[in-house]
């Protein structure tokens, strides 16, 4: 793993959470709106929403139809709509209107899983965090190093593999290394900094 780290660290020195976002609430409402959905078309949506809607208790009365109609173009509109407005209402009620900063807090709340907990203490809060999305799930798979389709086990054996101090980056690498090298149908192989460190059967020959 630490080649692994080291050759992805290289080729991305500064991994940054590609949902734009200001505070804390903001990579809150987006990380929930990018489930099932590309975090281009979630930036795409994202600026009108908070300008309607710039804080928890402007989200919590927000008017069902109207908050559909904003956020349609990201799919899964109306569980969407339904959990944003029950997450801030909750943030209103239950903390004052500021997103928690642990793992049992957040996901109490309502839309709020292991991952989008995670992405929220690794890239809002600092925290050592690992992020398991479908990229991160793909990579890991492909790279040996979990057996476990189950996103929870993933995370566990990450956590294991990787430094904590660097489970925040480590994992955003890995992700963004899915997201744009090792792809589902077309891995660019050639082009992966991994390749010789990869166990991975289907890879493309050099």
């Amino acid at each position: 793993m630490p080649a692994i780290l080291q050759a992805l660290k290289e080729a991305n020195p500064r991994p940054q959470v590609e949902l734009d976002h200001a505070d804390p609430y903001q990579l809150l409402v987006a990380t929930i709106l990018s489930a099932q959905c590309t975090d281009r078309r979630v930036n795409q949506v994202t600026p009108a929403l908070f300008r309607r809607y710039p804080q928890p208790n402007d989200l919590a009365k927000a008017e069902i139809p109207e908050l559909e109609s904003m956020i349609r173009p990201t799919g899964f509109f109306k569980s969407k709509a339904k959990n944003l407005v029950a997450c801030a209402t909750a943030l209103v009620q239950r903390f004052h209107g500021r997103v928690p900063s642990t793992m049992e807090e957040l996901v109490a709340l309502p839309g709020v899983g292991r991952k989008t907990a995670n992405v929220i203490l690794g890239h809002a809060y600092g925290q050592p965090a690992v992020v398991v999305d479908t990229h991160v799930k793909r990579v890991a798979q492909r790279l040996g190093l979990s057996k476990s389709a189950d996103p929870d086990r993933i995370e566990q054996d990450l956590m294991k593999s990787i430094p904590r101090s660097q489970w925040t980056e480590g994992s955003q690498r890995l992700l963004l290394h899915g997201r744009y090298v090792c792809l589902a149908r077309r891995p660019t192989c050639g082009a992966c900094v991994l390749y010789d460190l990869c166990p991975w059967k289907g890879k493309s020959p050099q």
